[in-house]
């Protein structure tokens, strides 16, 4: 969990009478996990939270999932999914685009160029793994500004939204977003018993950064009727609602706590290396309920004169995997069309890994340039509109060399009728 803090005004003693040093009336809320009995923060607001007016539901758009049938190793170009001249003015929040998902966790793409309503996922923590651009997250407990290569976790309810900024120059936010059924935390093999990153650790607490604050909604807005759209249900339902407060939500005065928005850079990341390959759960840097996140950095390669430095043949035989190529020569892959901004599926029961002259080739190799960001699952994903939109059909067969045999073959030339995956 990140470290404690304590910002703006707060009373001497929870849970009594607070008015700030100008004589304003404050209102205490508690956000914490697992009912009373996790982690959690105390803020301070101005008006009263839970003045609701209105509510209304939110489209949610095309949430549908298809089963990987037949089974196959999948490659999604994701920035197909918002070509260049597509239509400005998206968001990141109301444009998310369904890839992959199963009851535990749904993995989305999104370019973004203009701010996002103010929202809460009533669902679970969220994972937001920035592409590309810059923006800065504004919520609750105040301002966190982000940009590429950041990994920035938004925990649960948190009432937030997306400014993209410097759209200009840097273009706009592109952002791989993973949403949790359920909280997600550093492991607990980095931590000691009370919470403190080891000697060892591939980070520490120097490495995450938590919002300045607390950020105020201009007087102007303080008091108009505000929105709120809200995501809950449960992991086979996800439902939209846009719920209205007589007030805006950002009227935090002061908060402490240990449950915040944070954020650590891939580039903070220090990877461990062997004299051997080591196995992905060396660079895990996440983990939620039936799924682990993991980072795979620049890094210094195995020193075994005889070492293959690129990942050796494996089954998940407990997962699918999903990884997400940021940035550097994927050496692994080279040749598959694997490139930057693309997303492979390699499903459980399903043998994958490198190219076979990658394989015999990769001896000697001295330095890893990659930037992938991963997430296994550990229940079966199901295939999104998104998937469905930006697949490259050859992927699967990129080992052989060859295209597909048998009723593969019948199967990718026949024309989709029902809008199923080739």
């Amino acid at each position: 969990m990140p470290h404690y803090r304590s910002v703006g005004e707060l009373p001497p003693t929870r849970h009594t009478l607070f008015r700030t040093s100008t004589g304003a009336d404050c209102f205490e809320e508690f956000i914490g996990e697992e009912g009373f009995s996790g982690s959690g923060s105390l803020l301070y607001h101005l008006g009263v939270p839970a003045n609701l007016v209105d509510s209304r539901s939110w489209d949610l758009g095309d949430l549908s999932t298809e089963v990987n049938h037949p089974l196959l190793p999948r490659h999604f170009r994701l920035p197909e999914l918002f070509p260049p001249d597509a239509p400005a003015g998206r968001d990141a929040v109301r444009d998310r685009r369904l890839v992959l998902g199963n009851d535990d966790v749904r993995i989305s793409y999104v370019v973004a160029d203009v701010a996002s309503p103010i929202y809460s996922n009533g669902m679970g923590d969220e994972v937001v793994y920035i592409e590309g651009g810059s923006a800065v997250l504004e919520s609750v407990f105040g301002r966190l500004r982000v940009g590429q290569g950041d990994v920035v976790v938004v925990p649960r309810v948190t009432l937030h939204r997306w400014v993209p900024t410097d759209v200009a120059t840097t273009g706009p936010l592109r952002a791989y977003v993973v949403e949790a059924n359920g909280h997600v935390s550093f492991p607990g093999k980095y931590l000691s018993r009370h919470g403190q990153f080891l000697e060892g650790s591939p980070l520490t607490e120097r490495d995450i950064r938590g919002p300045e604050g607390p950020h105020l909604a201009p007087p102007q807005d303080a008091d108009r009727d505000t929105e709120v759209y809200v995501k809950h249900g449960d992991g086979a339902r996800v439902l939209g609602s846009v719920v209205v407060y007589d007030h805006h939500p950002f009227d935090v005065v002061g908060w402490d706590g240990c449950l915040y928005p944070h954020a650590v850079n891939y580039r903070s990341f220090m990877p461990v290396t062997g004299k051997v390959a080591q196995p992905p759960p060396t660079y895990q840097l996440l983990e939620g309920a039936n799924f682990v996140v993991c980072l795979f950095v620049p890094r210094m390669l195995e020193y075994h004169p005889g070492a293959i430095t690129v990942p050796y043949y494996h089954s998940n035989v407990d997962s699918d995997e999903v990884m997400f190529y940021f940035a550097g020569e994927t050496a692994a892959r080279k040749g598959s069309g694997i490139g930057n901004a693309s997303m492979s599926l390699h499903p459980a029961a399903y043998t994958h890994g490198p190219m076979r002259d990658a394989y015999l080739n990769s001896v000697g190799a001295r330095e890893h340039t990659e930037v992938a960001f991963m997430v296994d699952t550990f229940r079966s994903l199901r295939l999104g509109e998104g998937a469905r939109a930006c697949v490259a059909p050859e992927y699967a067969w990129t080992w052989a060399g060859r295209g597909p045999r048998g009723a593969a073959a019948d199967h990718a030339a026949a024309p989709a009728t029902d809008g199923s995956l080739r």
